[in-house]
């Protein structure tokens, strides 16, 4: 059948894996990605089932399994006497109720296993996309550098302030009124944590803790409240020295200890984006953050984008009429990418609660973690018949 040219605009987890499971099903598509190389980005990234089985599809299981922790459990402390709230397994129970692992893994090494797989063919950087205009049945597309292309098919994997999202929608990010600090500590800068092994939350007033291992390393994201408005023009701002130190001064050594043992970063503001009305318009379709990027409070970005990249390649496999795959691919990921962005929302406030009985309530309601939120490891995706 004749399929259109598919032009991926960046080169991030959700462009590379959906140009692999293009290519799975024999169809050719160029990346096109801003960046002059595919480096080091960002710390680290917690996989879940739903994604390492779509990875694991695309033949990246090995390479991944080596450079990835396992956590041992799941658990949920109190912010100052460190009591363990509520505790679930991870390791081996996880794998066989889900099906495939739960893996730990530093975004660099996911980076270099995506673009190793993919190769130097049809990957073009050093692109930075300035313009798309429709023209009849195509898209035209202009670069910082001068240079242009054009595509029957272009998807935005550009992230959550993406370029080709404006062909489609005026929508915009929304501030969540809390920002975080990354920080990647080694496991001997950290000798008084418990149980390093494992996923934590930390969960206290106005603030909570989450950090896992990644092999020697050991990732956490402190999110904070405030501040209650965001003047800094994209999702980065420096911050004072101290100021995590300060938030913090008052929460358990290990915590104090972990969050003093880097130089503190920048802080990012938590933004998500509304749910849009439509993912697709005139041959221009997007994909992860920047159709649905939400907080990060279940760990789901990465896996919600690696779900998105194998549906829409199922979905232009299967159909023989590009509109059509478009419509099958957001049926099938709206419904479900709103609702993991809804209960992201409204996780936060419930780690901030202050001790009393809000918060013993949470706690009760931790202990049905795993059934309550199944639904989200569970998922196989699905594609038209």
């Amino acid at each position: 059948m004749d399929r259109p040219d598919i032009a991926v605009i960046g080169a991030g987890i959700g462009g590379l894996t959906l140009g692999l499971a293009l290519r799975r099903h024999g169809i050719r598509a160029r990346i096109y990605e801003q960046a002059p190389e595919l480096g080091e980005v960002g710390a680290a990234v917690a996989l879940a089932a739903n994604g390492t089985r779509i990875l694991r599809e695309l033949g990246l299981g090995s390479a991944l399994e080596a450079t990835s922790a396992v956590p041992t459990e799941l658990v949920y402390r109190h912010w100052s006497d460190a009591r363990r709230v509520a505790a679930h397994p991870v390791g081996r129970w996880y794998e066989d109720r889900f099906g495939a692992p739960f893996w730990g893994v530093h975004r660099a090494h996911l980076q270099r296993a995506l673009s190793q797989a993919w190769g130097t063919g049809d990957l073009h950087l050093g692109k930075e996309l300035v313009s798309l205009r429709r023209e009849g049945d195509t898209s035209a597309l202009t670069f910082a550098d001068g240079s242009t292309a054009t595509a029957g098919l272009v998807v935005g994997a550009d992230g959550i302030r993406s370029r080709v999202r404006g062909a489609i929608t005026d929508a915009a990010p929304v501030y969540s009124g809390t920002s975080g600090f990354r920080g990647l500590v080694t496991r001997d800068a950290v000798p008084d944590l418990p149980d390093p092994d494992a996923v934590q939350f930390w969960m206290g007033p106005d603030a909570h803790l989450l950090h896992y291992a990644t092999g020697e390393f050991i990732n956490f994201l402190a999110v904070v409240e405030g501040p209650d408005r965001w003047e800094a023009p994209g999702g980065v701002a420096p911050a004072p020295d101290g100021t995590l130190a300060g938030i913090f001064r008052d929460w358990h050594p290990a915590i104090r200890t972990m969050v003093g043992a880097v130089p503190q970063g920048p802080r990012w503001g938590l933004f998500a984006l509304p749910p849009l009305d439509r993912w697709s318009a005139d041959g221009v379709v997007l994909l992860g953050d920047a159709a649905h990027a939400m907080l990060p409070h279940h760990g789901q970005g990465a896996n919600q984008t690696i779900e998105d990249a194998a549906v829409l390649a199922g979905c232009l496999h299967r159909c023989d009429d590009v509109q059509v795959a478009l419509r099958h691919y957001e049926r099938l990921r709206r419904c479900r990418t709103r609702q993991v962005q809804r209960s992201s929302w409204v996780t936060s406030p419930l780690l901030h609660l202050p001790d009393g009985d809000a918060a013993a309530n949470r706690d009760r309601r931790l202990h049905h973690l795993v059934d309550d939120f199944s639904w989200i490891h569970a998922y196989e995706p699905l594609l038209p018949a």
